[in-house]
């Protein structure tokens, strides 16, 4: 979300030439005037320092970069950058500031902090999974069909631009694996081998075949003959002499240097300094101050508490068997794949928004003006792909899309897909990441930053509206969502289970079967994403129950006074925050309902 674009934090990223020092406010200037420069100041610098966010978000000035994120150089760099913005924070007296500047201050000092504190770790000697990579993220761009813009010929020169950066990246990538295998950085052995039917699908002896031709094959009209002659041919040689090299270079190495070194261990406690690492790693994605231990044990308390209800569903459609055999039966039975094509899936997407429309004027005062799409994901990342939303840009060139990866329409399960619309859409993230964009009353920095814990909470928190927005009126479908909120439970057992107290990815595989309406191929992917990104599956929970704390707070305190419209639009008006500024804002929103309707 991904969020800006999910992946994008870890990718995102380039060589910074100039400095980063900020400069000092005029005597002249009021303090407010004087952090909001700041604050733009900041945000400029950070889209040079991240041009893929820009590309994301449609500013276009940036297209030609690409990072070489792997350098001591850059990473240096980043740090200089996130320490000279939180002394600037030094010479502010954050009481005299407005309001909405100190929520602004509260959130960039995070920001700082947070991202500091990660450059203590060796991320850089990781720099590819199955999940997350700049080698996956490099095919989205040169598709067509992802942020990257192929319409004007400078357009098509930026990703050219890019390419040749990538060859650069991916060179540097070889070596910092080598350093990391000598050193005890590497992935679990099976990542490795998840990497690599991954890398083979970029590699062509015909350049005309390969995915990065499609603009070639879609350039505009409107281009010259001249043009178009050049870029066919740049296009032709940089496919042929860059980016296949580059993606056999890969290839090769893991194939015969990275996957025969690769861990037997799930946990990234088992690379250096890992344990530590994986305690940064919770505080990032939650925003709290959790331990693993409360982590875990409060996704123990959420799984008995769920299969609970999953129970009473049990009971209710007459199944006899126990809760295991029934999550098989939903797993297996014909009745619930319902699909012969690709396009009768997404069909079914839409025909729940249709049914939902009605109702979500009643619980939502503000929604975006921003369109958005249902798409199916594109095939050479679907079989590693999770269904996600991408962020459309704020003049509406380029929509929201829900991306749905569908291997094989006939084994495409229904149950759960209200659900999963909820989450990734409409009012999930499709809201959440709109409104958050739209609002230029928020200072830039803010319109596109992202935190999963709010971000991902949100959508989770969205899930259990399904019944005040007309769905779930078939006990299979709210079976989906127990099943949707248990599989984010587990995540918190199995992601600590994981990456802290030792179990291996059968157990965490056996532990989601016992308890999860998922098939065992799709259970077996997450299990394996939460080994390439540990503590990223954690926020979801931990922000949706904050978000229904909070919602059940404010029915309580203000009776038959409380308003659905006006909790949610308090929820999103400041976009995304850590978990703490959010309450903190939300606390004051909360005592003046009280003042007004006393």
């Amino acid at each position: 979300m991904k969020y800006f674009n999910r992946a994008l934090i870890v990718i995102s990223a380039v060589f910074v030439m100039a400095s980063c020092n900020t400069q000092t406010a005029p005597q002249t200037e009021s303090p407010d005037a004087a952090f909001r420069k700041l604050l733009k100041n900041f945000y400029e610098r950070s889209l040079v320092l991240n041009p893929l966010q820009a590309t994301q978000i449609g500013d276009n000035r940036y297209n030609n970069l690409l990072p070489n994120n792997l350098t001591v150089a850059y990473r240096n760099e980043v740090s200089s950058y996130y320490q000279s913005y939180l002394d600037s924070l030094r010479q502010f007296d954050r009481s005299k500031l407005t309001y909405e500047n100190q929520i602004s201050y509260d959130v960039l000092k995070w920001e700082a902090e947070i991202n500091l504190d990660g450059l203590r770790f060796h991320e850089e000697l990781l720099p590819i999974n199955q999940f997350w990579s700049l080698t996956l993220t490099m095919g989205q761009l040169g598709s067509g069909s992802f942020t990257q813009p192929f319409k004007t010929v400078k357009d098509y020169d930026d990703f050219l631009s890019r390419i040749s950066a990538f060859s650069e990246w991916c060179d540097t990538a070889i070596v910092n694996m080598r350093r990391g295998m000598a050193m005890g950085y590497v992935l679990p052995k099976i990542l490795a081998e998840r990497v690599k039917p991954q890398l083979k699908d970029m590699i062509t002896a015909d350049p005309s075949k390969s995915l990065f031709y499609t603009p070639v094959n879609n350039m505009p009209a409107g281009f010259s003959d001249a043009d178009r002659s050049r870029l066919t041919a740049a296009y032709t040689q940089a496919i042929k002499e860059q980016l296949v090299p580059s993606y056999q270079k890969l290839y090769e190495f893991f194939d015969k240097e990275y996957i025969p070194a690769g861990r037997t261990t799930a946990g990234i406690s088992e690379i250096p300094d890992g344990r530590e690492y994986y305690n940064h790693l919770i505080r990032q994605w939650t925003t709290t101050d959790m331990t693993a231990d409360q982590v875990f044990d409060l996704g123990m308390s959420e799984v008995n508490r769920i299969q609970g209800e999953m129970e009473k569903i049990k009971d209710r459609v007459g199944y006899k068997g126990d809760l295991k055999s029934f999550l098989q039966y939903i797993r297996t039975d014909k009745q619930f794949f319902p699909f012969e094509t690709d396009s009768d899936v997404i069909r079914g997407f839409r025909a729940i928004y249709e049914k939902e429309k009605p109702m979500v004027d009643k619980l939502f005062t503000t929604q975006p003006k921003s369109r958005f799409e249902i798409r199916e994901t594109e095939a050479f990342r679907a079989a590693s792909a999770s269904a996600e939303y991408q962020q459309g840009t704020p003049d509406g060139s380029r929509p929201g899309i829900f991306y749905v990866p569908i291997l094989d329409a006939r084994k495409f399960n229904s149950v759960g897909m209200e659900t999963l619309f909820l989450h990734e859409a409409v009012p999930g993230h499709h809201f959440q990441n709109s409104l958050q964009m739209e609002d230029t009353t928020l200072p830039d920095f803010r319109r596109y930053i992202w935190y999963g814990a709010y971000g991902e909470g949100w959508a989770l928190y969205t899930e259990s509206l399904g019944e005040q927005l007309g769905l779930y009126t078939d006990p299979y479908q709210k079976l989906g969502n127990l099943s949707e909120e248990m599989h984010r439970a587990i995540r918190l057992v199995v992601d600590v289970g994981m990456h802290v107290k030792g179990w291996t990815r059968e157990q965490a595989i056996a532990f989601s079967l016992e308890r999860d309406a998922e098939s065992e191929a799709d259970i077996t992917s997450e299990i394996e994403r939460y080994m390439a990104i540990p503590g990223q599956a954690l926020g979801y929970k931990i922000g949706q129950l904050k978000i229904l704390e909070l919602r059940a707070k404010a029915q309580q305190e203000l009776g038959d006074k409380f308003n659905w419209g006006d909790f949610h639009e308090e929820i999103l008006k400041n976009g995304c925050l850590p978990l703490a500024v959010m309450e903190s804002d939300f606390n004051k929103w909360l005592e003046e309902q009280k003042k007004k309707s006393s």
